[in-house]
């Protein structure tokens, strides 16, 4: 495959299509020239101009990219080409020569056509950038470029533009199409954030109040306090990432490049060997040349050199299309091959938010009264767990705070204490509550242990020396959880783990609900390193999915690491192999399903190519096909390799 760089010539007379035009201007003097020597039966030397006009377009790209190479200190497929059709012009055979240089850079042509259209997908990303913003200044308005915007910037986006800057909304309510940094389809409703509350770093705030640069605002005008400069928003990050795909080459075609730098020696051994035929065998010097050019074309590995690049970054761009950022050849053959896939529990499989699942009351407290309790207290607390229940409680019973509560503290581990009308409350485990003094009668205990097994994180509430009620949260599965793990069991996906920091009867619960094979609780950040090692060790290839942040240690030891939601992480989107840039867990299935395609793909390109190459070598060294037929077979299956490569930009899961 020729480098990049070697094409930015390509600018030149046509745009960047030149080397598909010079290719087909090859074709049609070609065809000119085979006209008027087949049938016009002209004494000129016309014909020949015509061939000599095909050589030029079909072999200017070739030539210079074989003389870039040689200078490298390489001999690779284009130079065989160049060789062969030097040789075929030796020996008279022209149109043979002309058809030869045709095919071939009408494949190189195609390869880079598929190469640019796959890269353009992806890049097409730093387009909806905006490239001015509405900076506000006071009462006033001034549009500068997004490069002189710096951070705390105030920045008013107008209904149906471009938003210019990662930032949080401080002013006004919209719908925004996220879809060209998360894939996601349905525009996602956002809000501004509290003004009560102090801004905290942009992968801290709710997502509902974040903007990202490059997306597109709804019906009504926002005001953005931008967070991240230009070069720091997740769309040129994204882009600069995409930039370094092609570094990273698949296993596949890591093999096939040095495969390449055996098999090319060889190919030139054999025909310099061949070319010395008639000194053996009763036949002309031309003869045996005619035959070594005809190896020599059978023999080059063109169809082999793009069957994998082509298909890989085909891939890459297809899943870019739907929000999944697969970084390179590597990630995007590996994570077809996984059937073990390790989760971490919060914000993966659950929705990461605690959920208010029972108030009971007991000894005959009433349960209204309860409920005021709790609120009063916990919306005291700046515990997540605290804030949940009373967010919970004063949504589902409509209640108003009546300052009943005071004085909150946190006794560490074991809960908070406060005072409830001017009576101590304490709210927490049984430790807390042993701990003053309060009996925990049988059924109560009955009741916390029974929580506790369904995966729910219980707490008492001691009042008035006695226990009074118990309360408990869940962090619930995600809706589409247990759907996307069945979708995944279906298409080979044998076995699924949880790997949580949770206690085991959570992580068990949850498993139970959604459909996982494992469930392992209880673990440090060390502890998802030793079991992603056991799993390794058992199973070969394991995948890890995970938020990029908590999980990093394990996800760095898996065989491909995939990071949830990562639109708005700079961590995951640095660390992971594969990164889901919408919250989506449903998108899971959609890229190992595109990772698979890819394979097959690359699969059936490597057969194509090794399989013609395996049936016209022995056929032309027995002198058994003629130059054309085999320039036809040889370079149609290059044609065939990379149309075969772009099927993947169309790919749907089934």
């Amino acid at each position: 495959m020729a480098d990049k760089h070697n094409h930015q010539h390509t600018q030149a007379i046509f745009g960047k299509n030149t080397e598909l035009y010079f290719s087909m201007l090859s074709g049609l003097f070609l065809a000119i020239g085979f006209s008027l020597d087949t049938w016009a039966n002209l004494e000129t030397y016309l014909h020949l101009i015509c061939y000599i006009i095909s050589y030029g377009f079909g072999g200017y790209f070739i030539t210079q990219e074989a003389f870039q190479k040689i200078g490298k200190g390489l001999f690779e497929i284009d130079f065989l080409m160049i060789v062969a059709a030097i040789g075929a012009a030796y020996i008279g055979s022209w149109a043979e020569g002309s058809l030869l240089l045709f095919l071939f850079s009408l494949g190189h042509a195609l390869e880079h056509y598929a190469m640019n259209k796959a890269e353009k997908s992806i890049k097409a990303l730093g387009n909806l950038s905006a490239k001015t913003a509405l900076l506000k200044n006071r009462n006033s308005l001034k549009e500068i470029p997004i490069e002189d915007l710096e951070v705390g910037d105030i920045i008013v986006v107008q209904p149906h533009t471009k938003i210019a800057a990662d930032g949080v909304i401080i002013k006004g309510i919209s719908s925004i199409n996220q879809a060209p940094i998360t894939g996601e389809s349905m525009p996602v409703d956002k809000s501004p954030f509290p003004k009560d509350q102090e801004i905290p770093n942009f992968s801290d705030i709710d997502k509902s109040h974040i903007v990202f640069s490059g997306t597109i605002n709804g019906d009504s005008a926002l005001e953005v306090r931008v967070l991240k400069l230009t070069k720091d928003s997740t769309v040129s990050r994204l882009i600069s990432l995409v930039n370094d795909v092609e570094t990273q080459k698949s296993p596949t075609q890591r093999r096939t490049k040095k495969f390449e730098k055996i098999y090319v020696p060889i190919v030139i051994l054999l025909v310099t060997v061949l070319c010395f035929a008639f000194l053996v065998i009763d036949e002309s010097f031309e003869t045996s040349l005619y035959r070594a050019i005809t190896v020599l074309v059978a023999a080059s590995p063109c169809a082999l050199a793009i069957s994998t690049p082509s298909a890989v970054l085909s891939g890459i761009a297809r899943a870019a299309q739907r929000g999944v950022l697969i970084k390179g050849g590597k990630a995007l053959e590996d994570l077809g091959s996984v059937t073990t896939i390790a989760f971490d529990k919060t914000g993966t499989l659950t929705q990461g938010k605690p959920s208010l699942k029972q108030v009971v009351a007991f000894n005959d407290f009433d349960k209204k009264e309860l409920l005021q309790l709790l609120y009063e207290v916990e919306r005291l607390s700046n515990h997540p767990l605290a804030k949940a229940i009373a967010k919970a409680i004063k949504e589902q019973e409509q209640l108003e705070a009546a300052n009943l509560a005071s004085n909150i503290s946190a006794i560490q581990g074991k809960g908070i204490e406060a005072l409830y009308k001017n009576e101590p409350v304490y709210i927490g485990n049984t430790r807390l509550m042993t701990d003053q003094q309060f009996t925990i009668p049988k059924a109560v205990e009955t009741q916390f242990n029974q929580q506790l097994e369904a995966g729910e994180t219980v707490m008492l509430v001691g009042y008035q020396n006695q226990i009074i009620g118990l309360v408990s949260v869940m962090d619930v599965p995600r809706k589409t959880a247990a759907n996307t793990l069945l979708r995944l069991k279906k298409i080979g996906i044998k076995n699924m783990i949880m790997l949580t920091g949770d206690h085991e009867s959570v992580g068990k619960a949850i498993a139970k609900q959604i459909g996982l094979t494992e469930s392992r609780g209880n673990l440090l950040p060390e502890d998802k390193v030793d079991a992603m090692r056991l799993l390794i060790e058992r199973d070969g290839k394991v995948a890890m999915v995970g938020d990029g942040v908590n999980d990093a240690p394990a996800m760095a030891l898996s065989t491909v690491s995939i990071a949830m939601g990562a639109a708005g992480s700079d961590v995951a989107l640095e660390t992971a192999d594969v990164a889901l840039m919408s919250d989506k867990l449903e998108m899971l299935p959609f890229a190992i399903g595109l990772s698979r395609a890819s394979k097959r793909i690359i699969n059936q390109n490597i057969f194509i190519s090794l399989g013609v190459v395996a049936i016209l070598v022995p056929v032309t060294i027995l002198g058994l096909t003629n130059i054309g037929l085999a320039v036809l077979f040889h370079e149609g299956s290059t044609v065939v390799v990379v149309i075969n490569a772009l099927r993947l930009l169309a790919y749907k899961e089934d």
